[in-house]
This record gives structure tokens, C-alpha cells and sequence, in this order.
């Protein structure tokens, strides 16, 4: 069952006297925080802004693999009691109330339970994708709707433009390398409104300098790369766990002319592109270039068969509420850290549409995001079929 705590808070002593509770600009705004230095900056500069911050931190699911606290409940690898204490923490300090929230079973359903599928069924997915989509900014919103906040705020690196018809814009955040726009292309005029990304203006560096200037424990804190629900970061060992016995079995690896030339391990254990650990030996470099699932095989090829030009896409979002037209060019990013890349977008329905590169891309892959672009905004995208 889903049930939120309001936890105890302590004092944390490190912390200077100079946070304080300061003048209130009439605006109530929910963080989602994770005990790590951008959500905990973001609750930070929205306190010394003037709102009445309440922290919100989500219990997901972890199944064995997580870490028990004092409650009785399990945490994944980015929820550990550590990273519960640091964010009950400085919710003390800002004077704020801090709630848990169990949404094990919730997280599960819309995130872990489609990993775990589409793996099997020979797709690649992005679980932050899904999440967002489904469980961050919806579970999170209506929460922020229950404890009566204008807003949700988030410690992601994008930024959020009205223009002067009230629309509202996703951009890029201005760290280009901490940019996390490709994740939020499923957010909507309604959600944009309401939500607030405190860092989106700033670089990494500087995040961490005003942690570090105000004593934040977190400042030094690494940032979290593996998948949340994963402890160990190995999603193949992962896989052979939670999958339904049987779905996932040795089988052959077949060149696309249907010879034979090794075997795999399991099909979910491979993705397009990949070239290293097939085993395989051959007169030139192989690559995996797809899979059959009616006959089990992994099929390989030469590095050229990689590139695709065009391309459809489905579960497609525009932030506008429309696509700019029903033929359009503009750029897309293929991957989450993938260069933004020439491409023409033909609308084929309500949420699909054909993408076509100016120039072959390598590597395209089922269940990865396609996230399109103009300047520094974000348009909106889909997921590659």
C-alpha cells in the first residue's frame, strides 16, 4: 500500500545559523528530494527566495537488493537511509516538514514491470524516461496538489520560459553538460506550469560551491549513475532474477543471411551496436544488428548495416500540445548524451511519427528516446519502434 510518513526532524548542527526561516513570498512549493546536492540546493535557494519549501522524498521499489531502515522498509540504491537522513536533515534546517512516501508498488508497476518486458521483447529502454513520464511528474504533482503547494520543484538541469501568450517553454539547462531536457520531453503545458528547476540556471560547479558555502554534507556527494531499483548496477544479473523462467535462454547468432556463427547467453543480455562480448569469431568485426524473438537468435553484421536514416517513433509528447506542423525540420537526439543531429519529422498520428535523418545514424535502438529540438528548446519527442 502506498502510505506517506511525516517523519521527526532533527537539528543539524553543522549547518550556519544564517538559514533561517525568511520572509515568505506567499507561495507554497514541494521538493522532491533525494539526500543528493542538486535537489538539496534546489530546496536551499527556493527557502532564501521566500517559499514555505516542504520536503517530499519517495520510498521506490527495490525488491532484495535494498537497504532496511528503522521503518522496516527497503530502499534502492539512490534511496538509502543515509541519503533519507541528509534530506530529513536540511529539511530541519530550512525549517520545513519532510515527508516519505511509499510508492513501492507504484513504481514497480509503471517502471520495473515495463523494463523488465521490454528487455524480453528486444527493446532497449530508458527506465528515467518511463519514470518521469508516469511516476515523478504525476505521483509527485498530485501530492504537491495534496499538501496545498503552487508548485513542484526539482534539482533536474533544464529551464522553464512563459512567453507573452502564457505558454510555456522547456529549455536546455545552461550546463551543457549536466543538461537533463532529454529526460522531461513528456512533460505537458499543465504540468510545466506548476513545476520549478532551481539549477536549470546554473552549471554543476556552481551547485556545488553554494553547497559547500553553506555547509551541505552533500556537496562532495557523487553523483548517482546506475538505475535506481538496480543496487548492484548489473542489469543482465538483474534480468535472470526477475524474469519469468524460461524467457531468457542460450540461442544462435545468426549473420542476416541466416548462417550460423556462434551462440548467445540470452537475447535481453545484448543491444544494438554492441560489438564487444558476442564471442564470436569472424574474418572482419561483428555487431549486433537486432534479434528474432520467434527463433531466439541474435543477429549480427558488419558495422555499415548499423546505420538507419529513417526511422518510426511512437508514445510521442509535444510540449506546445502540437507538433510545429505536420512536416517539419529540425534536430534530435537519439541518446540521452547523443549530439543533436539534422532530421525531417513527418506526423503519422496522435502520438507517432517517422523521423528522417539528413545523414545515416549508427545504432538506432528500440525503446531509446528520440528528442527533438529548436535552439536551446525542446520540442517534445517519442520512443524509437
Amino acid at each position: 500500500m502506498d502510505t506517506m510518513i511525516n517523519c521527526e526532524i532533527r537539528d543539524w548542527s553543522q549547518l550556519p545559523a544564517r538559514l533561517k526561516p525568511v520572509k515568505r513570498n506567499g507561495k507554497r512549493v514541494v521538493v522532491a528530494m533525494s539526500g543528493g546536492v542538486d535537489s538539496s540546493v534546489a530546496a536551499l535557494l527556493l527557502h532564501q527566495q521566500g517559499y514555505e519549501v516542504i520536503g517530499l522524498m519517495l520510498r521506490l521499489w527495490s525488491g532484495e537488493e535494498g537497504y532496511e531502515d528503522e521503518f522496516g522498509f527497503k530502499h534502492n540504491g539512490c534511496c538509502t537511509p543515509d541519503a533519507v537522513e541528509d534530506a530529513r536533515s536540511l529539511a530541519a534546517a530550512l525549517d520545513a516538514p519532510f515527508y516519505l512516501k511509499n510508492l513501492e508498488g507504484s513504481f514497480f508497476e509503471a517502471v520495473v514491470a515495463p523494463f523488465i518486458d521490454s528487455y524480453l521483447e528486444g527493446r532497449t529502454p530508458n527506465p528515467c524516461l518511463n519514470c518521469n513520464r508516469t511516476v515523478r511528474f504525476t505521483h509527485l504533482l498530485n501530492l504537491a496538489t495534496m499538501l496545498g503547494a503552487d508548485y513542484l520543484a526539482t534539482g533536474h538541469y533544464a529551464r522553464i520560459r512563459q512567453d507573452a501568450a502564457g505558454g510555456f517553454h522547456l529549455l536546455q539547462g545552461m550546463d551543457p553538460k549536466k543538461d537533463q531536457s532529454y529526460v522531461l520531453h513528456s512533460l505537458t503545458q499543465e504540468k510545466l506550469a506548476r513545476l520549478l528547476f532551481p539549477v536549470g540556471e546554473m552549471s554543476k560547479d556552481e551547485v556545488r560551491a553554494i553547497a559547500a558555502e553553506y555547509g551541505l554534507p552533500m556537496a562532495s556527494k557523487h553523483d548517482s549513475m546506475d538505475l535506481c531499483f538496480i543496487a548492484s548496477g548489473d542489469y543482465r544479473d538483474f534480468l535472470l532474477r526477475h524474469a519469468p523462467e524460461g524467457r531468457i535462454r542460450p540461442g544462435p547468432i545468426l549473420l542476416q543471411g541466416n548462417q550460423e556463427v556462434g551462440q548467445h547467453e540470452g537475447l535481453p543480455f545484448y543491444t544494438i551496436g554492441q560489438r564487444r562480448g558476442l564471442g564470436v569469431g569472424w574474418h572482419e568485426p561483428l555487431y549486433v544488428l537486432g534479434s528474432d524473438a520467434a527463433r531466439n537468435a541474435l543477429i549480427v553484421g558488419p558495422k555499415e548495416e548499423l546505420n538507419t536514416q529513417s526511422v518510426e517513433i511512437e508514445q510521442v509528447n509535444w510540449i506546445a500540445d502540437a507538433p510545429p506542423a505536420e512536416l517539419f525540420e529540425t534536430t534530435a537526439r537519439s541518446r540521452y548524451k547523443a549530439p543533436e543531429v539534422p532530421c525531417t519529422v513527418q506526423i503519422l498520428g496522435t502520438d507517432r511519427a517517422r523521423v528522417t535523418f539528413h545523414a545515416p545514424q549508427r545504432a538506432i535502438t528500440p525503446g531509446q528516446g528520440c528528442v527533438f529540438y529548436e535552439g536551446d528548446a525542446c520540442l517534445g519527442g517519442g520512443l524509437f519502434i
